[in-house]
């Protein structure tokens, strides 16, 4: 599993570290360049979200049809030219047309439904795990590297940076990662859109990875502009408030999808990362002085961090094999669309609205997420049969959609096995082995 893994994670770590690389001095950059005006920071802080959102459905279908590989290299040649784009602009649209372009090589979807594909179902959550944790390290390091090399080499030297990474990501991609299986499964080969839209777990997912999102596009939009034109901190100290936030969320990050994963305790989780983001905002939006401010956005990594590597795994395990594309793709449009969302907002009402009154905002929202959470079950845990392919099984295979327990089946080509999804609570592997005899 690790030899398939690692070099996805790879990938999806350096493109996600070249997007948040810039996140921590962006808002600051932005605000000097020709034309610029907060609404427009706000929308090119968001902005490359916004392209994601529209991008991520047709990626994520384009990938179940026509292969996993191809559909990820036109997504990183995007998202170079787009970071390009960035590095060369002199004014605000140039900047903005940039990250719409960087926002148009929408592959995480892809990225995750191929490791869906390569692995395992059983093994599925530790994958999903070293990924949400692949992430997490990446966004800890880009939250160093960003302000440190941004103050040392200016901000166009990130972007040239994010181009050169995304085309070596390329090269790992060809070299390093296997060619997914091809399956082959009991439905009619089309995920339903009707179907999956009205999940209702899918859907309160969707509205978990959307606000999430936003939240911390708007905590990105905020934390520098307040620390360097309230607190009159310089660009190059700001690597004093992500490092503590790096470390503490780091260290939060892996009991919280241990509790997640092993003990079944998703929507707890969630509903305690919640928490942190609703204290954190108000800490933020009311405090005095640096200090208790630098204090807010700690408490508000540390729940980031505790969702962040179960968000992807929690989405997958409330979809069927044949709708993993579709399913993670409308996910992350959720999550990039309220990454816009957060951008445009704070650039509208961080100079128009009082901060202390937009926290209190915040705070409401998020009382009425945890209620949301909290109608959602934990995922129900399912067992796993894998059983060979053979001449004889392959002719009973139908008689698997008789038995109201098996959740769902499907045969995997390459590997010639048949894979069945069961309550084993409620059927024994038995009644399934003879079933296929």
């Amino acid at each position: 599993m690790i030899k398939s893994i690692l070099p996805l994670s790879l990938i999806i770590a350096l493109r996600f570290f070249g997007l948040f690389l810039v996140l921590p001095v962006l808002s600051v950059y932005a605000i000097n360049l020709h034309g610029a005006s907060t609404t427009l920071v706000g929308v090119v802080v968001g902005g490359y979200a916004l392209t994601q959102m529209i991008f991520q459905i047709p990626f994520g279908v384009m990938s179940d049809k026509l292969g996993r590989k191809g559909t990820i290299i036109t997504g990183l040649l995007l998202f170079a030219i787009g970071s390009i784009f960035c590095a060369i602009a002199d004014d605000i649209l140039m900047l903005l047309l940039g990250r719409f372009l960087q926002g148009a090589g929408a592959i995480g979807a892809v990225v995750t439904a191929t490791i869906s594909d390569l692995v395992k179902e059983e093994q599925r959550p530790k994958a999903m795990a070293v990924m949400g944790m692949s992430i997490g390290i990446a966004f800890a390091a880009s939250m160093i590297a960003g302000p440190t090399i941004g103050a040392a080499a200016g901000v166009p030297a990130l972007f040239y940076l994010t181009a050169f990474i995304a085309l070596g990501s390329i090269v790992v991609l060809l070299k390093a990662v296997p060619n997914p299986p091809k399956i082959r499964h009991s439905y009619n080969g089309k995920a339903q859109l009707a179907q999956v839209l009205g999940n209702a777990n899918l859907i309160k997912m969707n509205i978990t990875n959307f606000l999430q999102k936003g939240l911390m596009t708007f905590a990105f939009m905020i934390i520098p502009m307040v620390l360097i034109k309230n607190f009159q901190w310089e660009m190059s100290e700001l690597w004093k408030v992500y490092l503590p936030a790096m470390i503490f969320g780091f260290l939060a990050m892996a009991p919280a999808a241990i509790f997640a994963e092993k003990k079944g305790k998703f929507k707890e989780i969630l509903a305690i990362g919640i928490v942190f983001f609703a204290v954190s905002y108000l800490i933020i939006g009311l405090s005095s002085g640096s200090t208790m401010f630098v204090i807010g956005v700690v408490i508000f990594f540390i729940g980031f961090n505790m969702h962040e590597p179960i968000m992807q795994s929690l989405a997958t395990k409330f979809a069927k094999v044949h709708q993993r594309g579709l399913v993670l793709g409308i996910f992350n449009s959720f999550g990039y669309f309220g990454t816009f969302i957060g951008g445009l907002l704070g650039g509208l009402f961080f100079e128009k609205v009082s901060l202390s009154s937009l926290v209190i905002v915040i705070a409401v929202i998020c009382i009425l997420w945890i209620i949301l959470i909290l109608t959602m079950p934990n995922p129900a845990k399912k067992k796993l049969s894998y059983i060979p392919l053979t001449e004889e099984s392959t002719k009973h295979t139908h008689k698997l959609d008789t038995i109201k327990d098996i959740d769902e089946w499907y045969i995997n080509d390459t590997e010639n096995i048949i894979i069945v999804k069961y309550d084993s609570d409620k059927l024994q592997e038995d009644t399934i082995l003879n079933t296929l005899k």
